[in-house]
């Protein structure tokens, strides 16, 4: 299980218009969006019906750009975090997500300052650092799945470093990209930055139809790729259906594919120099 939170294509292009290089610095904006391509697959474009005297109109959804050939942008994963203190303190992180043991989770959650970065603004508010955390992973969820998303968090062994905040990172990094080449992109293939995300590894495998045992019919390496709304009735929600740089469309493993945004659990060095989970980004 992945915990994305996708974020939505306004919120991207503001996102990208700082410079490549801050790019890997700063922290990926959260919000509630399905994943690329899946907010049209929710809503399929319908025939245009006779409005109705008095009836209020709806709004029209845009049309969807046809598959054409694109030049693939590559893409870098991140590189893991070089600190032994904090994979230590994951590590203890992760035995403590495994047991569901919230009072010692709270022994590595700073009490005051903690911040909840949402869409809205800071949704801490006024609780304390243990009490945001929870309702931000949902930790009292019965299927234990805010549990099953902290250990998530504590097995990612990327970090990249938090703007605001001295000694701050957030984790999972973001992949390293062009970011003038992703707008150019979406500009040249008619498309919202929203609707590509990237291959989570080397090798993904296009399929002619959603199986696993469809014929391949294209490999794709790391980079980005366009994910098109799939309105089919009986649509898979193991697999995506992407147009290949070539132009092809076909059908990839959903978790093959990853989102520009998702979010991130913010590490912090209290004054002593000890980390502590001091923020979160998106959940909730």
């Amino acid at each position: 299980m992945r915990h994305i939170a996708f974020v939505s294509s306004v919120i991207i292009a503001g996102m990208l218009a700082v410079p490549a290089l801050a790019q890997q610095t700063l922290p990926r904006p959260p919000s509630q969006m399905p994943p690329p391509g899946s907010q049209q697959k929710q809503q399929p474009q319908q025939q245009p019906q006779q409005q109705q005297k008095g009836a209020p109109q709806q709004q029209a959804q845009p049309p969807v750009a046809p598959p054409a050939p694109y030049t693939a942008l590559k893409v870098a994963p991140p590189k893991p975090h070089n600190d032994p203190s904090l994979a230590a303190f994951r590590k203890e992180l992760a035995a403590i997500a495994q047991r569901k043991d919230r009072p010692a989770l709270a022994k590595l959650v700073t009490v005051q300052g903690f911040f909840w970065l949402k869409e809205e603004g800071n949704a801490a508010g006024k609780k304390t650092g243990i009490e945001a955390l929870a309702t931000a992973l949902s930790l009292a969820a019965k299927d234990g799945s805010g549990w099953e998303t902290l250990a998530e968090f504590a097995a990612d062994e990327t970090a990249q470093p938090y703007p605001d905040r001295p000694n701050t990172v957030c984790a999972p990094a973001g992949p390293d990209f062009n970011v003038q080449e992703l707008e150019k992109l979406a500009e040249t293939t008619k498309t919202d930055i929203g609707d590509w995300g990237f291959t989570s590894a080397d090798g993904v495998e296009v399929r002619a139809t959603a199986g696993q045992n469809a014929p391949v019919i294209e490999k794709l390496g790391l980079q980005f790729v366009r994910v098109m709304p799939d309105t089919a009735p009986n649509a898979s929600q193991d697999f995506m259906r992407i147009v290949a740089p070539s132009g092809k469309v076909g059908f990839v493993a959903a978790e093959t594919i990853n989102p520009l945004g998702s979010d991130q659990l913010c590490y912090g060095k209290d004054a002593s120099g000890a980390w502590k989970i001091v923020g979160m980004i998106g959940g909730g």
